[in-house]
């Protein structure tokens, strides 16, 4: 098994999606992840979830899908014994996660400063959405009110139409993703120096690194990107979309070696001869008619043709699909993205995702499945140092 990190001990209090998934991708690295939740209730997605039957129990399918690999300990951060429990486990842990809106985790008594004390070698990572300092800090946001700040609905879609959000919560995943790597180079910091690391993760900042692009063209020139559409950010004439007989064929022959397979592959070596085309600077002064003619072309076959077709030319090409069609491809299960869970809840197993990338060959799924609200509190108390007299007494107060 790919473990790297076997040995690490990760203290999250992050809720919802960013946060908890860059914990799961440790988790799924070897890291030991204890998840603080409220007593009642504990993370939202276990509850508000678009599935009733697992919502109902507690186990909402968006709390599944990047919550397994870690142990659930139910702790009342508003309890002054609950707030000391945590202080005491905080102390046996490298990394320090959380995604309260800023200002609430110092207010709690576990700001950076705080949590140092007690540790003064841990990696202190927050996740929020628009960080720790500047006029937008205290705001609270999701992943939808950051697509409309960042600027990417007004350069999605065809050009003419309104703003359009990316239909997935990429800048959630996205802000996982970069905590993740965040915190790694957190872990080899500290070890590095002996000392504490704070770290801090925007979800605004992820959305304009996704635009860098666009981003530092904007900043440097006059330009302000438009809606493209489906059309590719290089402008060829021979890259972006065409309607082919059945379907959409995305298209990139940027360049001339590229533009001259295209033609081959295409059978049309006519185009390459003909003096409107023949060079990069003909093309670009005739892009209109050229285009006009490989739409032509393209529509006299199925796209699933000119695929196959344009990807043994080296021609990089790929057929519109839906979400469904691509999850039934065999590529897709070589790569081995998910894993499966059987939920006794649920009448069907559970996919969830394996690491983002291979290590050694392979794609490591989860080895543990996500744990119900506090199933494990008592156990990792125990292992903290607690007695049983202590983990009583914080039943008793309700403090876990």
């Amino acid at each position: 098994m790919f473990q790297p990190l076997k040995g690490v001990r990760i203290i999250d209090l992050s809720q919802v999606l960013a946060g908890p998934f860059a914990t799961y991708q440790l988790g799924l690295m070897g890291a030991e992840v204890i998840k603080i939740e409220k007593p009642y209730g504990g993370d939202w997605t276990r509850i508000g979830d678009w599935v009733p039957d697992l919502a109902d129990k507690q186990m909402g399918m968006a709390y599944i899908v990047q919550n397994a690999n870690k142990k659930s300990v139910a702790i009342d951060l508003k309890s002054a014994e609950g707030l000391a429990a945590l202080q005491r486990l905080i102390a046996t842990a490298d990394v320090f996660v959380e995604n309260f809106k800023p200002g609430v985790a110092k207010r709690l008594g576990l700001g950076f400063d705080a949590v140092r004390k007690i540790n003064p070698k841990v990696v202190y990572c927050s996740v929020s959405a628009f960080g720790h300092d500047g006029p937008f800090s205290e705001r609270p946001s999701y992943d939808h009110i950051v697509q409309g700040m960042c600027g990417i609905m007004l350069t999605t879609g065809a050009p003419g139409a309104g703003p359009t959000k990316v239909g997935s919560p990429y800048v959630d995943y996205a802000t996982g993703m970069n905590a993740g790597m965040a915190i790694l180079a957190g872990l080899h910091e500290s070890r590095r120096t002996g000392e504490a690391v704070q770290l801090d993760v925007a979800m605004l900042d992820t959305a304009l690194m996704l635009m860098v692009a666009l981003m530092s063209r904007t900043l440097s020139t006059d330009w302000t990107p438009g809606r493209s559409g489906n059309e590719a950010w290089s402008a060829s004439p021979s890259s972006g979309a065409f309607e082919t007989s059945d379907g959409t064929l995305m298209l990139a022959a940027n360049n001339a070696p590229q533009f001259k397979r295209l033609c081959a592959a295409i059978g049309r070596d006519d185009i390459l001869t003909d003096a409107r085309w023949s060079t990069l600077e003909g093309r670009e002064k005739n892009a209109q008619a050229l285009r006009d003619t490989l739409v032509e072309t393209f529509k006299t076959r199925p796209a699933a043709d000119w695929e196959d077709a344009l990807s043994a030319a080296s021609v990089p090409a790929g057929r519109v699909r839906s979400l469904d069609e691509i999850l039934g491809e065999a590529h897709i299960a070589t790569r081995g993205l998910t894993s499966e869970i059987e939920i006794d809840e649920y009448h069907r197993p559970i996919h969830v995702p394996a690491m983002t990338f291979k290590a050694n060959g392979q794609n490591h799924p989860h080895t543990q499945k996500p744990s119900h609200l506090g199933e494990d509190t008592e156990t990792v108390l125990a292992d903290a140092g607690f007695t049983p007299d202590e983990i009583a007494r914080l039943r008793s107060t309700g403090a876990i």
